[in-house]
């Protein structure tokens, strides 16, 4: 079958919406025609990348409906909503597997594992995980990367707890879903900062209890002032360098001793 998708045809370039074609349904694989699909930064990586290896489709996050199954999937069946992300659904060791997906586009094989940035995809069945019917909205598509990935660090790699300090520099929708779940856990302060106004009032209402805005403050000054040592954690959602040098140096420090740990600079950004 044809469908449309946004292709990379050449590292650098603009996005081409064209026709590509899509083979039967493998064993393994699933078939889902989207709702919606999210737009995740390093998406801007990729384009940007001069070794990126083309036609390339992208796209790591989206909501659809499963129209055909693999023989081998028993999580799903035909009519199921569900997400499409880059999250495996059985955790594993080692390197992602980048299985092609066997779509081509003017008769050459599609690079990459995933995409979401065309009306059909066909995908893995382990990257794609049913939802009830009633979450199928425009808005959860993002659950299959921002959310995972920003409350994720928030509650699995930093492990926050209740009355710890918490830095998340750069507000966007991966901020924006740390902050909540610094809020949920009761992180306190949670400070967000970002170079635009707007952005921060947002992440006031995410649940930001601190807002600095690091176009006209120095964020490190501002966050050792605002937790009087250091922030416990301090997360870079963004993934620039300015932001990746910022992030350990905004942490409270340690000192001689072997369980006298300073704080936690987590790099969640693609760097």
């Amino acid at each position: 079958m044809k469908t449309r998708a946004a292709i990379l045809t050449e590292p650098r370039t603009k996005l081409v919406v064209d026709e590509v074609d899509i083979p039967e349904t493998g064993e393994d694989q699933v078939l889902v025609k989207l709702l919606s699909s999210g737009i995740c930064h390093s998406q801007l990586h990729q384009m940007e990348n001069e070794n990126a290896r083309c036609p390339l489709l992208l796209g790591h996050e989206g909501t659809g409906i499963v129209t055909k199954v693999g023989r081998r999937v028993s999580h799903l069946k035909e009519g199921d909503h569900a997400i499409v992300t880059w999250v495996p659904r059985i955790p594993y060791d080692g390197p992602q597997f980048q299985r092609p997906t066997g779509v081509s586009y003017l008769g050459n094989p599609i690079n990459g594992n995933q995409y979401t940035w065309a009306e059909d995809v066909l995908v893995d069945s382990t990257f794609v995980v049913g939802i009830p019917a009633e979450y199928a909205t425009a808005a959860s598509c993002i659950v299959g990367c921002a959310v995972l990935t920003g409350a994720g660090a928030v509650l699995h790699t930093a492990k926050v707890r209740p009355g710890e300090s918490v830095a998340v520099l750069g507000v966007g929708g991966v901020g924006l879903c740390s902050i909540r779940m610094a809020a949920i856990l009761e992180a306190y302060p949670i400070i967000a900062v970002d170079l635009k106004e707007d952005k921060l009032e947002l992440a006031r209402q995410f649940g930001a209890t601190h807002l600095v805005n690091a176009s006209d403050t120095d964020p490190i000054e501002a966050i050792h002032e605002i937790t009087k040592v250091g922030a416990d954690y301090a997360f870079d959602t963004i993934g620039v360098p300015a932001t990746n040098e910022q992030i350990l140096p905004s942490t409270r420090a340690g000192g001689s001793g072997a369980d006298n740990h300073g704080g936690m600079a987590v790099l969640v950004g693609l760097p």
